[in-house]
């Protein structure tokens, strides 16, 4: 059996943000031959907050992070919503 690794797009959307004192690295990726792109956000202290649902495309996840920025501002984005560590957006 001839098993491959599935590779990983990186949206060009991918960049480290600041605002509000806090820079975050914003992770924008899909695996390559499967719908939806995935919003992850990873701190200075290396904690991840991940959104639960794929985005049609790479645009609507920036623009999603976008929006919460000028909405709520960074620090809220990542704030903890479960005991989890993850946070459900």
């Amino acid at each position: 059996m001839n098993e491959r690794t599935p590779k990983v797009v990186i949206s060009p959307f991918s960049q480290a943000f600041t605002a509000d004192g806090i820079t975050v690295d914003v992770q924008i990726y899909r695996i390559e031959g499967v719908d939806g792109w995935t919003l992850e956000l990873v701190d200075g202290e290396n904690i991840s907050i991940t959104w639960t649902d794929p985005f049609p495309s790479d645009q609507e996840a920036w623009d999603e992070f976008a929006s919460g920025v000028q909405l709520l501002g960074l620090k809220a984005l990542l704030e903890i919503d479960d005991d989890e560590g993850t946070t459900v957006h």
